[in-house]
């Protein structure tokens, strides 16, 4: 069922960018939030507004490593029982109408231990999901996953952070695929705390070690964060809280919140432009 073992999106994508002299600009949101209909409408309204690939969260109940915008957004959802079946069902829909933009899934270990790593993997797969990062799973338990991850034809998607030695960037530069989770400061998510973003010398190691292409996250909101990350040398941004406020701001009002989903996501992918 699942053609996934020979299509490369994610390669596709960088190398599109990269003859267009361009970054990658990637929205991140919640499945199921506010609801399933609107879930599948926000989608199709950041595809519309040009995002190159999309991050999207499954409604987790315990989310430690998101800020309170990315924990609200788990909270509407999980209040319409939203279950992960129910976000397969949202991408593969999405899926049949964008068949080449790149998915990936970001999320918490439990929810893919608890079908099993297998069923969990191949079910992502069938739907078309690109890769999974598990926000909770630190490099040295990720083989496991990464093995699970070959197998099923998803790249799994390891996090550099700001102050990883050269030991822990080789390692990841082994290991990756698809892109790097490049993270702009540590902590927990959230567009309250700007990202700072790594200086040029980071990413140039990242090069050295020939990890995937690195996009930038946490802490991205505006257009000349975009512009900075992607001049200090990252293949791109991924912004996740900047994107849920919109959506948690116009609730009552879902035509506005998709056009300003649309606007903002124009206005950030402008600035990929090099």
């Amino acid at each position: 069922m699942s053609n996934q073992l020979n299509s490369d999106r994610y390669g596709d994508m960088f190398t599109r960018l990269d003859a267009a002299n361009e970054g990658a600009f990637v929205p991140f949101v919640m499945l199921g939030d506010p609801d399933i209909a609107t879930s599948l409408e926000i989608l199709k309204a950041l595809a519309e507004g040009g995002a190159d690939a999309l991050e999207l969260g499954i409604p987790y109940s315990d989310p430690i490593a998101d800020g309170p915008t990315i924990q609200q957004a788990s909270i509407r959802a999980l209040s319409h029982k939203i279950h992960p079946r129910d976000c397969f069902e949202v991408i593969r829909q999405f899926r049949e109408i964008y068949p080449d933009t790149p998915i990936g899934l970001l999320l918490y270990s439990n929810l893919v231990i608890k079908p099993g790593l297998e069923k969990f993997y191949n079910d992502a797969a069938n739907v078309g999901v690109d890769s999974i990062l598990i926000a909770d799973v630190p490099l040295r338990e990720a083989d496991r996953f990464i093995d699970i991850a070959t197998q099923t034809g998803v790249k799994q998607i390891l996090i550099a952070p700001p102050n990883a030695s050269d030991k822990t960037l080789a390692e990841i530069g082994k290991k990756s695929q698809g892109y790097t989770y490049l993270l702009g400061r540590a902590g927990v998510t959230g567009a309250e705390t700007a990202a700072t973003i790594p200086a040029s010398e980071l990413i140039a190691k990242l090069t050295q070690y020939k990890v995937a292409p690195p996009l930038l996250g946490f802490g991205i909101s505006k257009p000349e964060q975009v512009k900075e990350a992607i001049s200090a040398g990252a293949a791109g941004a991924i912004s996740g809280s900047a994107t849920v406020n919109i959506i948690a701001e116009n609730l009552s009002q879902p035509e506005v919140m998709l056009s300003k989903l649309r606007d903002f996501v124009s206005a950030m992918k402008q600035a990929t432009k090099k």
